[in-house]
């Protein structure tokens, strides 16, 4: 039996509302190219009316016990594990997500609330004492910025969710979402959940929205600060505005990571990884996935095979179907894109296709599915090796030397994240401070923990999500001297 959307709607106050001043997306399953749900989308009015909203509950949030805000985020992650199954449902439905991935997402959307929701109790200051030298007494006060404005994209928007909102709020601040309007089930029942947990109206806004709302939360002079995830052509439009105003904002930009494979890891399980992580995780579609390989000369044939016979045991199709691995790409827009870098490829001669490189066929062919792909001898130049793909595909390069390693993975301008395999621990720390990267990741380590801070450099953005660290970004801290 088909599962049937849930209905959308903008979650501004206590009673949600079918319609805004934005209008509304058609939103087309991913798997069929048919339309499945009009969605209504927020406009500038809307977003004046959340900060309103917001205005009046900030100092009441502000002042709510952290206990309490702690008892809610807990809720919170109770009633998401709770609905587990419905979440990875509206992941399927939102762009294509296999089940399997959606519960991943979902468990590590339940991991990040319950890990700030740890927090709200145990935020302080610095007390500094110096009458020995200046006769003074000083102690710092952690503050909430006050009204935090979000903006997410469309892959995985649980796992951004979870990520964003969650420090927000155990931080004492009001937030206003507005989630992707082409992902927009998933975030709708986050909604519905946060408002069975607890949280006050006016606390929390979740609403997709045009363009104009984006423009208006970005601009909005009682929003003070935006977080953001999404590319660097949106961010700079943003940044831009934030500059007029001096506004602060977090910046989450994706990236092109690099895989170093040597001869002494564990090949086996690095080529699993590696199919795994560029191809099997959301269908390439995400910011820190390492899609990059770059392989020892000496293992490099070898590594080539494996990664092809591991590539094609894995399954193409419907999200809801047992088994499948690779669901399709988000729209139509998407396959044309990533057909068009791979038709690139052949014209330039900046690769050679080992499997894949075409849409699906038969079965599949009025979906946005495309083949599992893997691209070797990739030149390090070419825009295949440069610019994201987000698609089924993996990039294989090979390289001769550790200096020759980190010249090819430092060629970007992203910076997000970098992975070593290898059991060479000496190597491992050497190779690690070479790897211009936010965050280095050695052996299948997890990328988005809770407790580790993650974000990049270069045009991969700024700013940390996560740890002690993704908490201060939504914090101010206010400096008390007496003389």
């Amino acid at each position: 039996m088909p599962i049937v959307p849930p209905s959308v709607s903008l979650h501004v106050g206590g009673v949600p509302r079918n319609s805004g001043s934005g209008g509304t997306h058609e939103h087309r399953n991913p798997v069929s190219g048919e339309v499945q749900a009009s969605i209504p989308l927020a406009g500038a009015a809307e977003v004046d009316e959340a900060v309103r909203l917001a205005e009046a509950a900030r100092e009441g949030w502000r002042r709510t016990a952290p206990e309490v805000r702690r008892d809610i985020l807990n809720r919170l992650a109770d009633l998401m594990e709770a609905n587990k199954g419905k979440l990875a449902e509206a992941a399927a439905l939102d762009g294509g997500t296999p089940l399997v991935a959606g519960e991943r997402g979902v468990d590590t959307a339940v991991a990040w609330t319950r890990y700030y929701a740890g927090w709200c109790d145990k935020l302080s200051g610095e007390l500094i004492s110096t009458f020995d030298t200046r006769g003074e007494f000083s102690y710092t006060v952690p503050e909430p910025v006050g009204i935090v404005g979000i903006i997410i994209t469309w892959n995985g928007p649980i796992i951004s969710l979870g990520m964003k909102v969650g420090p927000a709020l155990a931080a004492g601040n009001c937030v206003i979402v507005k989630p992707a309007e082409i992902t927009p089930f998933a975030p709708e029942l986050f909604a519905r959940l946060c408002k069975e947990a607890g949280v006050p109206d006016g606390v929390l806004t979740i609403m997709p929205g045009s363009a104009e709302a984006g423009e208006a939360l970005v601009r909005h002079d009682k929003v003070e600060l935006i977080s953001f995830t999404g590319g660097p052509i949106t961010a700079r439009r943003i940044m831009a505005a934030c500059a007029e105003a001096i506004k602060p904002c977090v910046m989450e930009l994706g990236g092109k990571s690099a895989s170093l494979l040597f001869p002494d890891a564990d090949i086996d399980a690095a080529c699993q990884r590696a199919v795994f992580w560029s191809i099997g995780i959301l269908s390439g579609q995400g910011c820190a996935l390492p899609t990059r390989l770059l392989v020892h000369a000496d293992i490099y044939d070898a590594v080539l095979e494996k990664l092809t016979a591991i590539a094609s045991q894995y399954k193409v199709g419907d999200p809801f179907e047992p088994g499948v691995q690779v669901g399709p790409v988000i729209n139509a827009a998407a396959v044309e894109r990533v057909i068009g870098m791979f038709d690139r490829v052949r014209e330039q001669g900046s690769g050679r296709f080992l499997m894949g490189g075409n849409r699906c066929e038969g079965a599949l062919a009025k979906g946005n599915f495309i083949q599992p792909t893997i691209i070797a001898d990739a030149d390090p130049d070419s825009e295949i090796a440069q610019v994201e793909i987000f698609g089924p595909a993996l990039v294989v390069m090979k390289f001769t030397d550790e200096d020759d390693a980190v010249r090819i993975a430092n060629n970007s301008k992203y910076g997000l994240a970098a992975y070593i395999q290898s059991n060479d621990l000496k190597r491992v720390h050497s190779l690690a401070e070479r790897l211009y990267a936010g965050g280095v990741y050695v052996n299948g380590a997890t990328q988005i923990n809770p407790h580790t801070p993650f974000g990049g450099v270069g045009i991969s953005g700024f700013g940390k999500e996560g740890g002690k660290a993704g908490i201060d970004e939504f914090l101010r801290y206010k400096t008390v001297t007496i003389a």
